[in-house]
């Protein structure tokens, strides 16, 4: 019996410690995707907007496609900007939605989404928030500056944009819900923590996040 129940300790521990890597390498590859979409010439995030944003959700492999039901599914993390211009801890976030059509096959695309004010961090803090219903939202322009945004671009709470086989451009995500990964936060943190406590809190971030946070204060 002692021999069962060590097995099935390792075993547990074992799924933790996979389930703590996974999370660490979904940080680094969304500081790999910031990077490669913020340095791209003339094909990128606005500078400019970058640099008001109140926070910046990344979700690297957003896969979206099935048979009859289409659909959405990731996990990604926000970081939001404290007084004085630092950056958060990052915090785990799922990404959900999805609308009834014929379609066959499958892809994976990588997601930023801007959230340009106090007014918008606060919401997407909230234990479910669904973009463009919780806030106004929009296509995100492509470029070195913000110079050719529409009307709807300039008011919209939010901006998102999507890299796909290569191709980078605005898109909306209006209906998709943003919702705590709380386990993968555990796992990354070792305790049971709310994104808002890990944002708005002196949380430290983890030893993964590093890559994360240097890209995040290269394009700041």
């Amino acid at each position: 019996m002692k021999a069962i129940v060590a097995l099935l300790g390792a075993g547990l521990a074992c799924a933790s410690l996979n389930a703590a890597n996974d999370a660490v390498k979904r940080l680094e590859t969304a500081a790999i995707v910031l990077d490669e979409i913020m340095s791209a010439p003339d094909k990128g995030i606005p500078s400019d907007l970058f640099q008001k944003a109140a926070c910046v959700v990344i979700v690297p492999g957003l896969k979206k496609g099935a048979f009859i039901i289409g659909g959405k599914y990731g996990k990604g993390f926000i970081e939001c900007r404290h007084e004085g211009g630092s950056w958060s801890a990052p915090a785990a976030v799922r990404v959900e939605g999805g609308s009834v059509g014929f379609q066959i096959g499958g892809s994976e695309t990588d997601v930023v989404l801007l959230v340009m004010n106090r007014r918008g961090m606060d919401k997407l803090l909230s234990s479910k928030f669904t973009v463009g219903a919780d806030a106004s939202a929009a296509a995100g322009p492509v470029g070195r500056t913000s110079s050719a945004q529409t009307d709807a671009q300039m008011h919209a709470e939010i901006l998102s944009w999507s890299r796909a086989r290569g191709v980078f451009a605005g898109i909306s995500l209006e209906g998709a819900t943003l919702r705590p990964d709380e386990d993968s936060n555990k796992d990354l943190y070792g305790k049971t923590l709310t994104n808002r406590e890990i944002v708005m809190g002196d949380v430290r971030p983890p030893a993964g996040a590093k890559m994360l946070e240097q890209a995040l204060r290269k394009y700041s």
